[in-house]
């Protein structure tokens, strides 16, 4: 940037327009380019925040509302007739998925062994747990991200404001604080924007990522019990 035009900006925020319009419109491209990509982050931040906040309050919902009916003592084949045809999530999904390759495997009339049948069985609720686990953890490795890097991108933006403001001071050979403090306020609100992008983040990440474990340790809870109710009933076939 041509030095004149450093000392004019400088100036220009000089006449006391603190204003956050005024700070971007003043700072230099770079810095301009490091507030928008912070303010888009934070935005794209909020939203993930919002939509797994609603998903994980959904899933908890749907879980003990599943769990309370199936530990009610309604027969297995009815509560599968009735999830079948509906979207399933969390616990659900293994029930659904558990009584589904139990069906495939009483239709074919298989002559695989019981234990073959439980390990396939045990199978398939381990690959609908991590698919379902991988829905929940979805985007939120965005959120880390953000709030790991948003500090120090927005500092660069900062090192960046304070390069152009002690060069602008060099041309304007005015040291004056009414001089100074413009060109600093400018590059220091990259700074604060980095921090309003990453904290919120970083709060939100460990939060989520916590509710997302507990919803996995109740699938594989689950998961567990069921194996061993449909243990019970192979060996009592047996």
């Amino acid at each position: 940037m041509n030095p004149a035009d450093l000392a004019a900006g400088t100036q220009g925020l000089s006449t006391g327009n603190f204003s956050f319009i005024a700070l971007f419109l003043q700072a230099h491209i770079v810095v301009k380019l490091v507030m928008i990509g912070l303010v888009l982050s934070s935005v794209w931040s909020w939203a993930i925040i919002f939509e797994k906040a609603f998903l994980l309050r959904s899933i908890r919902r749907a879980t003990d509302k599943f769990e309370q009916v199936f530990w009610s003592g309604q027969s297995l084949e009815e509560l599968y007739a009735t999830l079948s045809a509906s979207a399933n999530a969390s616990t659900a999904a293994l029930f659904v998925a558990a009584m589904r390759e139990w069906k495939r495997s009483q239709e074919g009339r298989s002559s695989s062994t019981i234990g073959g049948l439980q390990m396939r069985l045990e199978k398939v609720m381990d690959v609908t747990m991590q698919k379902e686990m991988a829905q929940l953890e979805r985007r939120l490795l965005f959120l880390a991200t953000v709030g790991s890097t948003a500090p120090f991108v927005g500092l660069f933006g900062t090192v960046w404001g304070i390069m152009n403001s002690f060069q602008a001071i060099a041309v304007s050979k005015n040291t004056n604080l009414a001089v100074v403090a413009p060109g600093i306020a400018e590059a220091l609100f990259a700074t604060a924007l980095g921090l309003l992008a990453a904290v919120p983040a970083v709060i939100a990440y460990n939060k989520l990522s916590g509710d997302a474990a507990q919803i996995g340790d109740r699938m594989e809870g689950f998961a567990h019990e069921f194996s061993a109710i449909i243990s019970r009933q192979l060996d009592a076939r047996g």
